[in-house]
């Protein structure tokens, strides 16, 4: 009862505060956490009465985005609610939750994002209102989905309004299709599931708006834009790498995304539910209930999993329409039709599952800590046609935490520049067994890997010696199929690459007999005579 209690206080707390007070706490998820363990131990249970369902519906000076989140969320049954007083609450507690509570982007810096314990940085209030959500999905699971955009004792359902889906032919023909099914590995023709309609209140009118504007620049292979903190023990400023990025950052669709996921759980687990601050220290720390792979490092996987491009692309079809209904002044909204809202739903769609979750997440090189370039890169002339697959032998031991893969990657740099006098860290991308990727040298700049052929091709290494054992399948699986497909997608890597270990062409062992005998099964593999 308190976790109910608990998070519709911070959601409160979070719309009535005005944003852009600085706190002295470090914008950590653990703060957050921290937050919410404070609040968990001050809140009664009579508190669970309180719905945050209409704090938000009466949320004061709410913008667009914040209309359509709140006719999104469910109505709870009706109680005499009150607002929340923030005195209750530590000054510091009060400070963060002002800090984030809205999400924006301005001039270049990203707002109401924390640093997570995986090194992803998340938005915070997509989040809040997926747990929301995933505690109110007993009501959820069984209204049709015109229910998830206006209340279905509303009398003017999309339904009710005469709007139906325009489905459109060949938008999606099957879910294991080349289309959607190269990326999205495990997706078998899946049925509607509560993580596509919890999607429909954290992601999908901010996904729709986003592609109908079009103004945004896409870093590929991924979808929305990364950034760097200022510091990484004590962050406190977020500067985006591209400074005319969109809101629908890289932050958001983490937070959107987690927040489905773990509402998805609640939804399914027996009450009373755990405390939220214990629920979300497990999800970005070990795993929930001990499951490793139940945790954020691998939000993509899990996301990918569990939804469906077909019912996600109508969410997003329905929060537009919804939204053109609630706002009929929106300029970008006026004399479009129901069907050419479908075209941007489905495309956002598209976008979303192939490039963000059928992709893997790739640390940039701020995350980590890369000392600077030494000297002027010379450009790559994409697409390449070659991936070359290595090993770090050392490091040794595979890398399974943020703290470790990074430091790893900084101890490669030095070694790399500091004794073999080399610019930079030799690899164009490290592979680590916590689920992430590191950006090296990257898509654009030629490595120091494979000598004589680093201008042909990329250089991808796992961390840990494979002479004799294997890495995770998690990371055998990112250089397998996850970053070749989505560099080929972006037009970075040719369709016909060919993937060849570095001993084929450079007197080596690596990257180890174990790993390179796996290596030789799988598609692209070339055989070099000698």
């Amino acid at each position: 009862m308190k976790a109910w209690g608990a998070l519709w206080i911070v959601l409160g707390l979070l719309l009535w505060s005005e944003p852009g007070a600085a706190s002295s706490l470090p914008l950590l998820m653990d703060s957050i956490i921290q937050a919410l363990a404070e609040l968990e131990q001050k809140v009664p249970v009579t508190e669970a009465s309180i719905t945050a369902s209409a704090w938000i519906l009466s949320a004061k000076n709410s913008s667009t985005h914040n209309s359509l989140h709140q006719r999104l969320l469910l109505r709870a049954p009706s109680h005499n609610t009150t607002e929340p007083d923030p005195h209750s609450l530590s000054p510091e507690l009060q400070a963060l939750i002002s800090e984030v509570a809205q999400h924006d982007v301005q001039n270049g810096r990203e707002y109401g994002v924390v640093l997570a314990p995986d090194g992803s940085t998340v938005a915070v209030k997509p989040l809040l209102f997926g747990l929301e959500a995933g505690l109110q999905a007993h009501s959820l699971a069984n209204l049709p989905s015109d229910c998830l955009a206006t209340p279905c004792d509303a009398g003017d359902t999309l339904a009710n309004i005469g709007v139906t889906w325009p489905v459109l032919k060949d938008a999606f023909p099957n879910a294991s299709s080349p289309d959607v099914g190269a990326t999205l590995p495990n997706d078998k023709a899946k049925t509607p599931t509560t993580v596509d309609r919890l999607l429909a209140i954290t992601l999908a009118g901010d996904l729709g708006l986003t592609f109908l504007h079009r103004t945004q620049t896409w870093s590929p292979p991924g979808l929305g834009t990364e950034g760097c903190w200022d510091q990484l023990t004590a962050p406190r400023v977020f500067t985006l790498l591209d400074p005319q990025a969109s809101r629908l950052t890289m932050a958001f669709l983490n937070g959107a995304l987690d927040g489905a996921l773990l509402g998805n759980h609640l939804s399914q687990i027996p009450r009373p539910h755990p405390p939220l601050s214990h629920l979300l220290r497990e999800y970005y720390g070990a795993g929930v209930n001990g499951d490793p792979v139940f945790r954020s490092n691998f939000r993509r996987q899990n996301g990918a999993a569990l939804t469906s491009a077909p019912t996600l692309a109508q969410q997003v079809w329905e929060a537009l329409v919804l939204l053109q209904k609630l706002e009929p002044e929106h300029l970008q909204l006026q004399n479009i039709s129901q069907e050419q809202l479908a075209q941007v739903a489905t495309l956002a769609t598209k976008e979303f599952t192939e490039a963000f979750l059928g992709c893997p997440a790739i640390h940039p090189r701020c995350r980590w800590g890369a000392a600077p370039y030494r000297g002027h890169p010379t450009p790559l002339r994409l697409p390449l046609g070659f991936l070359y697959v290595h090993h770090t032998y050392v490091p040794a031991p595979p890398c399974t935490t943020f703290q470790s893969c990074a430091a790893n990657m900084r101890s490669m740099q030095r070694f790399h520049q500091d004794v073999r006098s080399w610019d930079d860290i030799g690899y164009s991308f490290v592979v680590g067994s916590d689920g992430y990727v590191y950006q090296g040298r990257g898509w654009h700049w030629v490595g120091a890997h494979t000598r004589g052929y680093n201008s042909r091709g990329f250089g991808v290494a796992f961390v840990g010696n494979y002479t004799g054992s294997l890495p995770n399948e998690a990371a055998l699986n990112t250089v397998r199929d996850a970053l070749p497909s989505c560099a080929i997608r972006a037009g970075l890597l040719r369709p016909d690459y060919k993937l060849l270990g570095h001993r084929q062409l450079v007197v080596t062992h690596c990257p180890g007999n174990a790993l390179f005998n796996l290596l030789r099964t799988w598609p692209h593999f070339t055989e070099v005579e000698n």
